[in-house]
């Protein structure tokens, strides 16, 4: 008589081939309900730190109050933002920030959704941060000093300071994601931001040439000055232009129009999780917080760092 019938052999096949299997999964992936490993998972939750200051930036500037009073079971009761207030916009303006504003508020609840994120962290979207920025975007201090919630352009120069550098984070990120969850989320996430920092870039595009008031600069010399200045903390290159170029540094190297920042094929430029809190932290070091985030970013990522 045999031992064993032809099912249960064939039962015992695979309960050791699963088990063999299970032995020999890589240790990065996590256990949670999407399967997403854990490298996945924590470039997912990088960019909360970005999402968060977009959102509180956003919110505030429109609404004059932050996810405090829009969605407060997002902030995992994180510290209030530094400095926020409402801008002086037109209604245009305040109406596209405030579309903004509640899609970052989408961007933090679909991250959070997906993987355990962590609580708001303490941010300075004060006019002295901007002001800090701009200066050192210029090499000195312009009197009087910078207001990003003065009035339309102001405000929109000083957005042109933040959505960019996510992108590039989620450009960068796309190809060290694993799961197909994490490509979706990304993929999600890099669509809409891309079409927010189009319309701030287009918007300042249509006054490239108007002076900043009192400075006498243009828009597109602050512009070309916030991006040369990320490519000086990032420590990677030319990873960012202005909305002007000179026309051999263009599309087809044919003009100088540049509502939409690319390389030589005009593909988007990637950024690591590195060269991003170097910006962020205005220090030019992922190590040293301050600029945005005076106690740095939060996230397995960024502490591994900061340790």
């Amino acid at each position: 008589m045999a031992l064993f019938s032809s099912n249960a052999f064939n039962s015992l096949v695979l309960m050791l081939s699963l088990s063999i299997i299970l032995i020999l999964l890589p240790s990065s992936f996590a256990s949670n309900k999407w399967g997403i490993p854990q490298s996945d998972v924590d470039l997912l939750e990088f960019p909360l730190n970005l999402e968060y200051l977009e959102a509180e930036f956003f919110l505030w500037g429109s609404l004059g109050y932050g996810l405090d009073n829009v969605a407060p079971e997002l902030t995992g009761n994180g510290p209030e933002p530094i400095g926020a207030k409402i801008a002086k916009l037109s209604p245009f303006v305040r109406d596209v920030v405030e579309q903004f504003a509640f899609q970052e508020v989408g961007h933090l609840r679909a991250i959070k959704s997906t993987v355990p994120g962590f609580p708001r962290p303490l941010l300075n979207i004060s006019s002295e941060s901007f002001a800090t920025v701009i200066n050192s975007a210029f090499g000195r201090t312009l009197k009087p000093p910078f207001d990003p919630y003065a009035n339309d352009i102001n405000y929109l120069i000083a957005s042109y300071v933040i959505p960019y550098v996510g992108l590039t984070g989620y450009v960068g990120a796309n190809p060290n994601l694993q799961s197909p969850a994490a490509k979706r989320l990304v993929a999600g996430l890099l669509g809409v931001e891309s079409g927010q920092d189009a319309v701030i870039r287009a918007l300042l595009f249509e006054k490239a040439y108007v002076q900043v008031k009192p400075y006498g600069i243009t828009v597109a010399e602050f512009t070309d000055r916030i991006s040369n200045l990320r490519n000086k903390l990032g420590h990677a290159g030319l990873k960012d232009e202005g909305i002007m170029v000179k026309p051999s540094e263009g599309a087809e190297g044919r003009i100088s129009g540049n509502v939409l920042a690319g390389d030589k094929d005009s593909l988007s430029f990637g950024r690591t999780p590195e060269e991003i809190l170097r910006i962020v932290y205005g220090s030019g070091n992922e190590s040293k917080p301050g600029g945005f985030y005076p106690k740095g970013a939060e996230g397995r990522i960024a502490s591994h760092i900061l340790d």
